[in-house]
C-alpha cells in the first residue's frame, strides 16, 4: 500500500499540474470590434473602449475584444451591419438608418418631435429592443442601443427661422429625416456622416441635419457657421454583435458581455455624450464668427403641421406602424414619469 501511495501521489500531482497548465494557457477568444468612426471621437473614448476593457478584464482571459477604429476593417458606415453578419467583424458600430430595410421598424424613432433629449431617446430605444417590441434584431445580440439628441440644422449660411431652409440642399441620414426636410421645404440629400464635410465644402449641399457631437468629431463644424437648434427626429445608434458568434461562447463569457451591455452602455452614453454635446454648444456660442439660434416657441409651433403630415403619412402605411408609434409614446410616458 505504501509503495502504491508513494508512486501514485507524484503521478496525480503531475496530472493536476499538467491540467492546470493546459487550462491556463488556453488562448482567449478574440472578438473583432469594427468602428468606422475616429479613435478620438467621444463615443469611442467613453463607451467603446471602456466596454472592451471591462469585458477583457472581467472575463479573466477568456475573451479579448480587439478594437478596430478609423475604419480599419471597413471604412463605409453603410457596410457595418453586413460585415458583422459575414464575420469580417464580430461586433460593429452600426447606424441603423444607413442600412434601409434591415432595421425598418427603427423609423418610428426618427419621426419628428417625439423626443426631448438624448437620455429619453436612449432609454426608450434600449427598452423597446430588449423587450422584443422592435423587430429586425434576431441575427444580432444588442450590446448598446442609443438615441442621439434631437437633430438640428447646420449650414454654411445663416438660418434664423425655419423658413430660411426652404430650397436649401440639406443632407439627411434616414428616410424620416428626408421626409421631414421635404415637408419643411428643403431638398433632402442622403449621405453618410463621413462624406458631409467635403460635400458642404464643395457646395454639393448647403448644410446638414446633425446632433452636436459629430459637428466636431467628424469635422462638420469646420465647414459650417450657422447653427439652428430645433427638435427634429433622433437617429438610433447601435453596437451589435453577431448572434451566432455570441451563442457559440461559453455561458460565463456570455454573462460578462451581458453585464456590460444594455443599461451599462446606455448610462455611459447618456452621461458622456450628453455632457460633450453641451460643451460643443458652448463652444459654438463662444465663437463670434458663428450664428447660433435656439428655436423660439413660435417657430416650433409653425413646424407642427409639417411634423404631423410626416407622422400621419408614416402611420397610414400599415397598422404595424400605428402600433409602433403607440408603443413608443407609451414608453416615453413611462420615462417621463420616472418608471
Amino acid at each position: 500500500m505504501n509503495i502504491i501511495r508513494r508512486f501514485t501521489t507524484p503521478l496525480l500531482l503531475a496530472v493536476l499540474c499538467m491540467s492546470h497548465s493546459a487550462f491556463a494557457q488556453t488562448p482567449p477568444v478574440k472578438l473583432k470590434f469594427s468602428i468606422f468612426s475616429p479613435d478620438k471621437e467621444v463615443t469611442y473614448l467613453n463607451v467603446f473602449k471602456p466596454f472592451a476593457e471591462a469585458v477583457n478584464k472581467d472575463s479573466n482571459g477568456a475573451l479579448e475584444i480587439e478594437l478596430f477604429p478609423n475604419g480599419a476593417l471597413g471604412r463605409s458606415p453603410l457596410q457595418q451591419a453586413q460585415m458583422v453578419l459575414d464575420g469580417v467583424a464580430d461586433i460593429g458600430w452600426i447606424i441603423a438608418s444607413y442600412t434601409p430595410g434591415r432595421f425598418q421598424e427603427n423609423e418610428v424613432f426618427e419621426l419628428p418631435g417625439l423626443f426631448r433629449d438624448l437620455r429619453e431617446a436612449t432609454l426608450v430605444f434600449t427598452r423597446m429592443v430588449n423587450q422584443g417590441k422592435i423587430k429586425g434584431y434576431d441575427e444580432f445580440f444588442a450590446i448598446g442601443l442609443f438615441g442621439t439628441a434631437p437633430y438640428s440644422l447646420h449650414a454654411r449660411t445663416p438660418i434664423n427661422t425655419i423658413a430660411d431652409i426652404k430650397g436649401k440642399k440639406i443632407r439627411t441620414s434616414g428616410a424620416m429625416e428626408s421626409e421631414t426636410m421635404k415637408a419643411l421645404g428643403a431638398v433632402p440629400i442622403g449621405m453618410p456622416i463621413t462624406e458631409v464635410p467635403e460635400a458642404i465644402s464643395r457646395g454639393t449641399i448647403d448644410g446638414t441635419t446633425l446632433h452636436p457631437a459629430p459637428l466636431v468629431d467628424f469635422g462638420v463644424s469646420r465647414v459650417t457657421s450657422a447653427h439652428y437648434f430645433t427638435r427634429l427626429g433622433v437617429v438610433p445608434l447601435t453596437i451589435l454583435m453577431n448572434r451566432k458568434k455570441f451563442d457559440s461562447l461559453p455561458k460565463a463569457s456570455q454573462d460578462v458581455i451581458r453585464k456590460y451591455s444594455g443599461d451599462w452602455t446606455a448610462a455611459r452614453f447618456n452621461e458622456h455624450v450628453g455632457a460633450y454635446n453641451d460643451s460643443v454648444i458652448k463652444q459654438l456660442q463662444a465663437d463670434p464668427k458663428r450664428t447660433v439660434v435656439f428655436q423660439p416657441q413660435a417657430d416650433l409651433n409653425a413646424m407642427q403641421p409639417a411634423f404631423k403630415s410626416v407622422t400621419d403619412a408614416w402611420t397610414a402605411k400599415s397598422p404595424r406602424n400605428k402600433e409602433l408609434l403607440g408603443l413608443v409614446e407609451a414608453e416615453i410616458a413611462n420615462v417621463r414619469a420616472g418608471r
